[in-house]
């Protein structure tokens, strides 16, 4: 599935947070999105995700050569990982498996893919322990499950490791390089992590005040990025 923004702004009470936004990518792959504090990524995640509108702009979806525009077929093909899971009363099972039941999935199929999920990211010995029970690290992978158990065709994730220890960085890391490996969807990953960037992408987006000013293959954009800005935040040398 492929993903082409075009001209997208979007304003938070006066204040402009995406101004004149535009991107695509019609490959798989691992998309690492990068800029300072505030300057739209998060934002920019939830309307590609579809869940805010712009103010103006498009946000396209396609296959092969036909546009996808159903919101409801749309949204059962990509899933957000937020920093912060939410988490339902129940075990981990279930908060796995709700996905999937709003979804009418047989119960046979649920029982299945929710424990392909939770071998995935780990958590098969917690999966009748209550999820709000999890500790800070187990709770980001049980967010993974939630959303690789829907086999998306886009994955974004937003800073999915920005809260967490050196180890549950590297075990999250890892989940995503195995999803990166296996070729089956597109990762859309915002950081603020240089390094965790050049370990997992393969293109880097630079975003600068509400915009995407730069973008490139991840090798080249961390030798010579082609703006004076990205260059200025990737050697330390903007404050923010």
């Amino acid at each position: 599935m492929k993903l082409s923004v075009t001209k997208l702004n979007k304003s938070y009470n006066g204040r402009h947070i995406l101004r004149d936004c535009s991107f695509f990518f019609e490959r798989p792959g691992m998309y690492l999105l990068m800029g300072p504090n505030g300057s739209g990524k998060s934002t920019l995640l939830r309307v590609c995700a579809l869940l805010e509108k712009p103010d103006s702009g498009e946000v396209q979806y396609s296959s092969g050569t036909c546009k996808i525009t159903q919101d409801i077929r749309l949204k059962r093909q990509i899933s957000l990982v937020l920093p912060k899971i939410g988490t339902f009363h129940t075990t981990v099972f279930h908060n796995v498996a709700y996905g999937l039941r709003v979804r009418n999935v047989n119960k046979k199929e649920v029982e299945e893919r929710v424990a392909r999920a939770l071998e995935f990211v780990g958590l098969t010995h917690k999966r009748d322990m209550n999820a709000l029970a999890l500790s800070s690290g187990e709770t980001q992978r049980l967010g993974i499950a939630r959303a690789v158990v829907l086999k998306p065709e886009i994955l974004f994730l937003d800073e999915p490791t920005a809260s967490l220890d050196p180890y549950n960085t590297k075990v999250i890391e890892e989940m995503i390089i195995r999803l990166k490996e296996e070729g089956t969807m597109t990762i859309f990953m915002v950081t603020h992590n240089i390094f965790q960037a050049q370990r997992l992408a393969d293109t880097v987006l630079f975003m600068y005040e509400g915009t995407i000013i730069d973008q490139g293959d991840a090798q080249q954009f961390f030798e010579k990025p082609g703006d004076e800005r990205a260059y200025k935040f990737i050697t330390g040398q903007m404050v923010y």
